[in-house]
């Protein structure tokens, strides 16, 4: 059981529960439905979980030469291809009926196509092009959107902006990733950008072009009503932070200043999205 819980990457789906959890409560007009949201989260949880497991499957030979992902289930033989196939459509059918059920069509429709982006797209550009990354953050910006749909917010600029904060804010976090592991990746064969770019003067350019790009667009649901003026100043103010540290990988990237970058990209979201929540305008 353990070794299926694995494959599913449970931080990852964490993630994507409390990006879609925000997008819902967003999305609401009025008293938020607690059995919808429910409804939701499971199915989000399960169609993530099978999207993971489906990347796990056909990345089985990449992560068994990469010495971080060498004691993954299928790499290190505690599953086979098969069981992982198998359990990987199981839950991804599952999850997507559960939506199409007991939420709606859109939100179902949306998290398929989550699902068919990361696995067919994503996984297979990995091995061919460094525009991976940008093919990736589209699927990592999906379940916001899927959140709001599912409490029936409608597919209009508020959500097109949230859209676009959690694909920006995707960007610095991979690319310092890529830049930490670069090593790894170049073991695996994958076309990285960090591993096309050694000396990594790309890298610093586009790390700090995404982040400043980042700080206006966090802050247009204040401008569209969605979020008042805590959220407006608070985004401004970790936009500015995040910027600022991805400003310090130039005029090239350190493991160290990589890492920095990283771990405030992990405190900058979920501190964003507690600021949506909490300064969220009534509808």
């Amino acid at each position: 059981m353990v070794a299926f819980l694995e494959l599913t990457k449970p931080r990852i789906t964490q993630l994507v529960l409390l990006t879609a959890a925000a997008g819902f409560y967003l999305g609401a007009r009025g008293t938020v439905d607690l059995g919808l949201l429910a409804h939701t989260l499971l199915g989000t949880a399960l169609v993530a979980a099978g999207t993971n497991a489906f990347n796990q499957l056909r990345e089985r030979d990449v992560d068994a030469r990469m010495r971080r992902t060498q004691g993954r289930p299928l790499p290190s033989g505690r599953v086979t291809p098969r069981a992982a196939g198998a359990f990987a459509g199981i839950i991804s059918l599952a999850g997507v009926a559960s939506l199409a059920w007991k939420v709606n069509l859109l939100t179902a429709g949306l998290a398929t196509l989550t699902l068919a982006s990361y696995v067919l797209l994503y996984t297979p550009l990995k091995r061919k092009t460094s525009l991976n990354t940008l093919i990736g953050a589209v699927p990592g910006a999906l379940p916001i959107v899927g959140g709001w749909t599912a409490a029936g917010g409608d597919l209009g600029p508020a959500v097109l902006a949230l859209f676009w904060i959690l694909f920006l804010w995707q960007l610095p976090h991979f690319l310092a990733l890529a830049w930490i592991y670069r090593d790894d990746y170049r073991r695996g064969g994958l076309a990285m950008l960090s591993v096309a770019d050694p000396e990594g003067h790309a890298i610093a350019r586009m790390t700090l072009a995404y982040a400043a790009a980042l700080v206006p667009v966090s802050l247009v649901p204040t401008l569209l009503g969605v979020t008042g003026p805590l959220y407006f100043f608070g985004a401004l103010a970790l936009g500015l932070a995040y910027a600022g540290v991805s400003a310090r990988m130039s005029p090239a990237p350190t493991t160290a200043r990589a890492w920095r970058l990283f771990l405030v990209s992990i405190v900058y979201l979920p501190a964003l999205l507690t600021l949506m929540v909490l300064d969220k305008v009534a509808a």
